[in-house]
């Protein structure tokens, strides 16, 4: 059994179901979880933990105001990640050209602090998605046994 932190970053609410679809596959698999919708960088566990990094894109590439504070912290941060494991799901809207780029850019921060990445980025398309939720559980299922 692993222990999942999940981290939410949304400005509208479609972060908050997909990462609790996520919470949900988890927690069928005896899974330990603990969903943050206002994440604090210095209250996360990280020993023997994953975060699964849920997070939408706002504006022109920005992180909804919920995460900023938890990304300005882990950016400035000089704590040694290394034994951190982590997966990101981006949610966005492929009609702009900063598609998914929140997401993105926090997969880069987490390379940058050393944590290790166990799957590559997720992206949901809410535009072309009718059930982004659905899509999340099975995209999880699928990579459990990496995790």
């Amino acid at each position: 059994m692993s222990s999942f932190q999940i981290i939410v970053g949304s400005m509208l609410g479609g972060t908050e179901y997909v990462a609790e679809a996520v919470e949900e596959v988890l927690k069928e698999q005896n899974h330990s979880t603990k969903i943050h919708f206002q994440p604090n960088f210095f209250e996360i566990e990280q020993k023997d933990q994953t975060w699964v990094l849920c997070t939408s894109t706002h504006g022109a590439g920005d992180f909804p105001e919920n995460i900023e504070n938890f990304i300005h912290d882990l950016k400035s941060t000089d704590q040694d990640l290394s034994d951190l494991k982590f997966l990101v799901i981006a949610v966005g809207d492929s009609s702009y050209d900063t598609f998914c780029y929140a997401g993105k850019s926090l997969e880069n921060t987490m390379l940058s602090k050393s944590a290790n990445k166990l799957i590559d980025i997720f992206m949901i398309d809410m535009v072309a998605d009718d059930d982004p939720e659905e899509s999340a559980k099975i995209w999880i299922t699928k990579n459990l046994d990496q995790l």
